[in-house]
């Protein structure tokens, strides 16, 4: 079992909603997620979330007028949910921020062994190759996903400048993105994960503490 767990998706409550009308919603984004996960992004058509949902095809385009505005919606419930989990390890009382990198990493690759996490996340990326919308989504969902993860590295590190700081962040980020395609959900290299957790946890926070300004230009071994 994980140490962790990210729920699948979180809502906020709809200005003027009311408790029936927030139900329709979340079911639709639920129903939206699971074709997304099983059958691929093209499958969301409200014909098929209808289906799915047990809905009428009238009743979502009443909540979601296109299918952009859906995606959208579904986009922000999925990266609610990280920076829910995100806030709760950057709050426990009594740790240091050494502690809480580690969390975060063994939260982020943990997660990234779940099948929604796997199919997800990738079929966002094959996606954002050739579709401007989704490429302006997963840009905004990992400048927000990141976020936690920069002010993390700032309480570690706090004489890095703020370009120094994100391109760590970046770097961190992109490095365990990258294992959900060898050890990801039924990847080849599933089974090692424990093995990647600890050599991540190793690596990165000794690159947080031990970067110097300037490291990253070869600034510092110049003026040496």
């Amino acid at each position: 079992m994980p140490h962790h767990f990210v729920p699948d998706l979180k809502f906020n409550a709809r200005d003027g909603g009311y408790a029936r009308g927030q139900e329709g919603y979340e079911l639709i984004l639920r129903a939206a997620l699971d074709l997304l996960i099983e059958h691929g992004y093209r499958a969301l058509s409200f014909r098929r979330i209808a289906e799915a949902s047990g809905m009428k095809v009238g009743h979502i385009s009443y909540y979601f007028p296109t299918k952009e505005e859906l995606a959208r919606a579904l986009f922000d419930a999925v990266i609610s949910s990280y920076q829910t989990e995100f806030d709760k390890l950057m709050h426990v009382p009594g740790t240091t921020p050494e502690q809480r990198l580690e969390d975060l990493i063994v939260l982020i690759l943990e997660d990234i062994t779940t099948k929604k996490t796997t199919h997800f996340f990738m079929e966002l990326w094959a996606l954002s190759n050739h579709d401007q919308f989704v490429f302006d989504r997963v840009h905004e969902l990992y400048c927000r996903a990141r976020q936690p993860l920069n002010d993390i590295i700032a309480e570690i590190n706090p004489a890095l400048s703020e370009t120094e700081r994100e391109t760590l962040a970046l770097f961190i980020s992109a490095s365990m993105e990258g294992m959900t395609v060898f050890a990801g959900h039924e990847k080849p290299f599933r089974s090692r994960m424990p093995m990647l957790e600890r050599i991540a946890i190793q690596s990165f926070v000794r690159l947080v503490r031990d970067t110097k300004p300037g490291d990253m230009l070869g600034v510092t071994d110049k003026a040496a």
